[in-house]
């Protein structure tokens, strides 16, 4: 037997959906249907309005030639009624067009041109949102070009009415201008006939759409209405074995007892393991005696089972029907797993009493339910004062705010806080306090209850803050020691950055302190340091922070400027008070001091910058005057003696034969040959080892050594390729890089002749590569420097070309024959689109200007295959080579073999 229950009334509730369904079907076809009749109804118009239109073009040029040929006045009134029609059209087409226009205005212009009523809106909507239709937009257009003509109908009609005037000086040209009529006929007519083919073509489409969408939505609609009618018939038909299946599978033990006699009339299978015996035994017992304590109805008690045993369980019975008896549902419920967490709370409850810390324990909203005796002693608060009252209610952040609720969210989320805390005791006073919170979590995860465990950090702070200033403070002074002055130095430049404000730092150094030390004691210098740290501190703000970062030295911090040059009053003032005679007792001491100054953002944008700045101008005051003070300047940094040894060193680098020249192939991109060498200038320092040209080519240019390493770059490569020629290897042309300042120069060209001249080499063979920023600066003179290049019959290419100015003029320029990629853009290839399309670009204009392309920076295959389907023609980089000696060029271009044959040249080997 099963529980039966009201089938009539749950078969209502299942299809009651699938009647609402058939009703939404209905009345979405009818809704298309009516969708569908208005679109007919603006279609109609349209027909109607194509119709009325093409009779008044028609009639309007009929009259206005009968008006031109006999000038009575009834047809030009017939030509301006007709004409009226098409200009009421064309304002209402325009108005919408516009995007902003009166709906009422452009209905009444509809409505003067004839147009069905009932239409109108549906026009309005089309033209305002479906021009782009098919049909619809060519229809438009067609309107569109006659409007230029019908307007000049209107003119010829002006110019006649003048014309046939009683008090008209000359008599109309009838023949001129019927001629001009019968033109403009002839081009309005062919477009009318088309405008009105288009709009019956477009009506046709949209009946055509609207026919198959409403078949198709209604498809579509019969089709799901069908499916839902399944998956409701398919649930009706698995309910009863649903009900069947959760029965028998339940968790708990489940007994149907007949009200009257208590015997059990079913069971389930869970009940059948419980106590230990088939369910077919089961039929027929009264279940009160299945049970050893506890009533059988409700409450808990122990179930008996197989063995003698017993099962804690917890019944709850409830009254149905089954058919026409009332019968009891009893669900037994195994509740060992809650009598175990009893015990253990019970257990938990005696070792939260006992822990030294404080614990407390709230529900979800942060209301305390438990608190031990501990946190009892450490706050004040009684555990029923507590009961109730949000945790957090007595307890802020250190800094006086409530606990953020980004905190309680983190917790949500599955962190653990751990943090401190200013706790409030019943006695209204506070203390620190070192709070742990973490969660315990419900089945679905969430927070059911917070636990945290506090602690009073009180003397354990005391004891951290006394630490912390030992570590930041200089013992002797109480000054800041360095590094925390670094970190306040980077706080104040922060604050600054924002508000835009200045930060200066002073470095202060004692004018001969080391004679104190030496002619007196260590003691009196201490007590002579802490003198002078006291006299800092009484020439600055609170907020301001001194330090002391050396022997005799101090560094201040001054914030909240608004310019650097606002820290002279104070270093002014400090000098004053330091030269002040310092009375040490048996001793009366003076000493000066120099002060060096550097502020952000002018003078750096750190804080070691900003000391090391500020020392260095205080170094320049102690050098210069002493007892002074001197602003930073750049020329004062060490960088700068730097810079000044190596442009020493540089000069002495030509005389001592420091600089070699590498040469980096240029292959063939289609053969793979090599048939060009780049010459790369490399600085090969006794001390410093290979300098790279981006560090001292600068420093050439800004103390006019670059023509002179240019002089030598081009002599020594054109004697290479002298030599490379002698030894009868393949001939290379030659690419030399010239500087701006070698190429501007009147002594240029001459350089060049007679390297040329000394070496033999052909012209043609030596090319010159110039950046676009180099020609940039040549200025006017650079036509004049490349034609009498192109006269030389020395080639030019135009380096990184894209990565400057890019003026395409550059291309045209005599002499320039070659355009080379730069790397930037080939890195990208051939992934990067951007880069694909500028570099298939430059290849265009290369082409079409009959120049040669080389790329740079080739490392790839992808790279070399996509440059060479570009059509790039040259290309170099560490895919084929690089930068090499002279020698290892020279094995690289030598024949493998010996004879009549032909020179093949070694392609570099590509992975």
């Amino acid at each position: 037997m099963r529980l039966e229950a009201s089938q009539q009334q749950l078969l209502s509730r299942r299809l009651r959906p699938l009647g609402y369904a058939l009703v939404a079907v209905v009345g979405l076809i009818l809704a298309l249907t009516w969708v569908a009749v208005q679109t007919q109804v603006t279609l109609a118009g349209f027909l109607n309005g194509e119709s009325l239109w093409s009779k008044a073009q028609k009639q309007a040029v009929i009259d206005l030639d009968e008006y031109a040929t006999h000038g009575r006045p009834s047809d030009l009134a017939s030509f301006r009624r007709n004409y009226a029609v098409l200009v009421a059209d064309r304002s209402a087409r325009d108005a919408i067009a516009s995007g902003t226009f009166v709906h009422a205005e452009v209905e009444a212009a509809f409505a003067r041109g004839g147009v069905i009523p009932e239409a109108i809106p549906g026009m309005v909507f089309i033209f305002q949102y479906f021009t782009g239709m098919p049909y619809v937009r060519e229809a438009v257009a067609e309107w569109r070009s006659v409007d230029a003509s019908l307007r000049e109908l209107e003119v010829i009609a002006n110019r006649l009415e003048q014309d046939y005037r009683p008090d008209a000086s000359h008599p109309p040209e009838v023949s001129d201008e019927r001629a001009r009529i019968a033109t403009l006929n002839n081009y309005i007519e062919p477009r009318a006939k088309a405008f009105s083919l288009n709009i019956a073509n477009g009506a046709s489409w949209l009946g055509r759409v609207l026919f198959f969408t409403v078949l198709g939505v209604a498809a579509l609609a019969s089709l799901l209405w069908l499916r839902m009618a399944q998956r409701i018939l398919a649930g009706i038909r698995g309910t009863e074995e649903r009900y069947s299946l959760l029965f028998d599978s339940a968790a708990d033990a489940i007994f149907m007892v007949d009200q009257e006699s208590g015997r059990i009339l079913d069971a389930n299978d869970r009940a059948a393991v419980w106590v230990g015996c088939p369910r077919s035994d089961l039929i027929g017992l009264q279940l009160s005696s299945l049970f050893a304590e506890g009533s059988p109805e409700t409450g808990e008690g122990l179930l008996r089972t197989a063995g003698g045993g017993t099962r804690p369980v917890e019944t709850q019975s409830s009254l149905v029907e089954w058919g026409t008896r009332q019968v009891s549902q009893a669900i037994v419920r195994d509740i060992s797993d809650r009598v175990a967490m009893e015990q253990e709370r019970k257990i938990a409850a005696e070792a939260l009493a006992s822990i030294a810390e404080g614990v407390i324990i709230a529900d979800a909203d942060r209301r305390v339910t438990t608190v031990n005796d501990a946190h009892t002693k450490l706050t004040g608060f009684p555990a029923q004062v507590m009961r109730r009252t949000r945790f957090d209610a007595t307890r802020t952040l250190p800094d006086g705010r409530p606990l953020p609720q980004s905190l309680w969210d983190n917790i949500a989320a599955g962190d653990n806080w751990v943090g401190e805390v200013e706790s409030r005791r019943a006695d209204g006073t506070v203390y620190p306090e070192l709070m742990s919170i973490s969660t315990i979590r419900d089945r679905e995860g969430r927070p059911q209850h917070y636990v945290a465990v506090v602690s009073d950090i009180t003397v354990r702070k005391a004891d951290r803050q006394r630490l912390q200033h030992l570590a930041t403070h200089d013992p002797l002074t109480g000054l800041v020691t360095r590094s925390e002055f670094e970190r306040r130095c980077a706080e104040a430049i922060t604050r600054a950055a924002h508000e835009r404000g200045a930060v200066a730092v002073l470095f202060v150094d004692l004018d001969a302190f080391k004679v104190v030390n030496d002619s007196y004691s260590h003691a009196i210098g201490d007590a002579l340091l802490m003198r002078v740290a006291e006299r800092i501190r009484a020439q600055i703000a609170p907020h301001d922070v001194a330090g002391r970062i050396g022997g005799d030295e101090f560094t201040v911090l001054l914030s909240d400027l608004r310019s650097r040059e606002e820290a002279l009053v104070v270093a002014e003032a400090m000098l004053a008070a330091l030269a002040r005679p310092v009375d040490l007792g048996d001793y009366e001491l003076y000493v000066t001091a120099s002060i060096g100054i550097a502020g952000y953002p002018l003078d750096g944008n750190d804080a070691v910058t900003l000391i090391a700045n500020a020392d260095a101008a205080m170094y320049v005051a102690k050098t210069e005057e002493r007892n002074a003070l001197r602003f930073y300047t750049p020329k004062m940094h060490a960088d700068a003696r730097r810079r000044l040894k190596l442009a020493s060193e540089l000069r002495q680098a030509l005389l001592r034969n420091e600089f070699q020249l590498a040469y980096q192939p240029s292959i063939e991109m289609k053969s793979g040959r090599i048939v060009a060498v780049e010459a790369l200038i490399r600085w090969r320092h006794p001390e410093r080892g290979n300098v790279g040209p981006d560090e001292f080519i600068p420093i050439a240019e800004s103390l006019g050594l670059i023509r002179q390493i240019d002089q030598w770059v081009l002599a020594t490569a054109c004697r290479q390729l002298m030599q490379w020629d002698e030894a009868r290897l393949p001939p290379l042309r030659l690419a030399v890089n010239v500087s701006a300042g070698s190429f501007g120069h009147p002594d240029f060209l001459q350089g060049i002749s007679q390297a040329l001249e000394s070496t033999g080499i052909p012209p043609k063979r030596l090319l010159v590569e110039l950046t676009e920023s180099a020609i940039l600066r040549l200025g006017e003179d650079t036509q004049r420097a490349m034609q009498s290049l192109h006269k030389l019959g020395v080639a030019v290419a135009i380096d990184d070309f894209g990565t400057g100015y890019s003026s395409l003029a550059y291309l045209k320029l005599p002499a320039v024959e070659y355009l080379k990629i730069d790397r930037s853009f080939v890195t990208g290839l051939p992934g990067n689109p951007n880069d694909v399309a500028i570099t298939e670009a430059m290849v265009a204009i290369a082409r079409s200007l009959g120049l040669h392309t080389i790329a740079e920076g080739i490392e790839t295959e992808a790279q070399h295959e996509f440059l060479l389907r570009a059509g790039c023609q040259e290309g170099q980089g560490f895919l084929y080579s690089r930068p090499l000696p002279p020698d290892e060029v020279a094995r690289l271009l030598a024949p493998k073999t010996t004879g009549g044959k032909r020179l093949s040249l070694v392609p570099p080997k590509r992975a």
